[in-house]
C-alpha cells in the first residue's frame, strides 16, 4: 500500500460520502468510474485476476488487527472508524473491509466467443447468479441489453462471487448489437422447441435469458436459432431464470465433455 493510512472519523468526510453513494446507489459506478467490492472474499478475487484497487478501505477494528494481511494489496488504504464503516455496507451483517477498482474498460464485443445474453433481467441477484454460472460453465462474454439490472452495482457483484473478474462484461446494449454476434442464439421457451436433454446443442453458441416476468422479448426471439424446452415434471408453471440458466449452462457444458 502507498504511504500511510487515512483515517477517517467524521461522518462528513467527503471521501466517506463518496464511497457510501457507490457502495448504496446502484448506478453510481458509472458517474465515478469505478466499483466497491464489499468483503474480503471479492477482494480476495479481485486480486487473484491480477486487478489492483485505488483505495482498500478498512474498519478500524480490523486494521488494527488484521491489517498487515493486506499490505501488499496495493492503493491507498483508508481507515474509518468502526461506527462509520457499516455506513458503507449494504448488508445486514456488514463486512470489515472493501476495495474500491477502476471500472474495467468495455471489451470489444466477441464475434465467436460462447456467450450469455441478459434480456431486461430487473433482479440483481439474478444477474450475479447468472454471471457466476456463466463463468463455471465456459461461457466468457455475458451481453446486458439495456433494462438489465447494472453489472457492476454492488449487490450484482455480491451475488456473482468473483466471476465478474473472469468475465467479457458489455452492458447497455441495443437489440441491434447482437447483430455481431457469429454464434447461434438459443433461448427457453415453455412451449416451444426441444427439450434440453434430448436437443443438439450448438457450441460455441448465445444463450439468452429474458425478464423474470416476461421473458425473452419479441425482438430476440425473432433472432433465436433454436428454442429449448426445459422438462418439469413436477408441475411448476416456471423455473427462477437464474436456476433455468443454470441447467442449460451446464447441459452445454456438458454436451462438450
Amino acid at each position: 500500500m502507498t504511504s500511510g493510512p487515512q483515517f477517517i472519523s467524521s461522518r462528513d468526510n467527503a471521501l466517506l460520502k463518496e464511497l457510501r453513494r457507490l457502495a448504496q446507489d446502484s448506478g453510481a459506478y458509472r458517474k465515478q468510474g469505478r466499483v466497491w467490492l464489499e468483503g474480503d472474499h471479492l477482494c480476495r478475487a479481485a486480486l487473484q485476476r491480477g486487478l489492483k484497487p485505488s483505495h482498500a478501505v478498512f474498519q478500524a477494528s480490523y486494521w488494527d488487527s488484521a491489517g498487515q494481511q493486506w499490505a501488499e494489496a496495493g492503493g491507498k488504504a483508508v481507515v474509518v472508524d468502526d461506527s462509520l464503516f457499516a455506513s458503507l455496507s449494504g448488508l445486514e451483517s456488514p463486512a470489515r473491509m472493501g476495495f474500491v477498482l477502476p471500472l474495467p474498460a468495455a471489451p470489444a464485443l466477441q464475434p465467436d466467443a460462447p456467450s450469455v445474453v441478459l434480456d431486461g433481467l430487473q433482479d440483481a441477484g439474478n444477474v450475479g447468479t447468472i454471471l457466476r454460472s456463466a463463468g463455471a460453465f465456459g461461457f466468457r462474454q455475458v451481453l446486458a441489453l439495456k433494462g438489465t439490472a447494472a453489472l457492476w452495482s454492488p449487490k450484482v457483484l455480491r451475488a456473482g462471487m468473483g466471476a465478474h473478474f473472469g468475465l467479457h462484461l458489455l452492458e447497455g446494449l441495443e437489440p441491434e448489437g447482437l447483430a455481431k454476434l457469429a454464434v447461434p442464439m438459443l433461448a427457453t421457451s415453455s412451449h416451444q422447441g426441444d427439450y434440453l436433454h434430448q436437443a443438439a446443442l450448438p457450441w460455441p453458441c448465445a444463450w439468452v435469458f429474458g425478464h423474470e416476468g416476461q421473458g425473452v422479448s419479441a425482438a430476440l426471439a425473432q433472432r433465436a436459432a433454436q428454442f429449448v424446452r426445459i422438462v418439469q415434471p413436477g408441475g411448476e408453471e416456471s423455473l427462477n431464470v437464474a436456476s433455468a440458466a443454470a441447467i442449460c449452462l451446464h447441459a452445454s457444458a456438458a454436451a462438450r465433455a
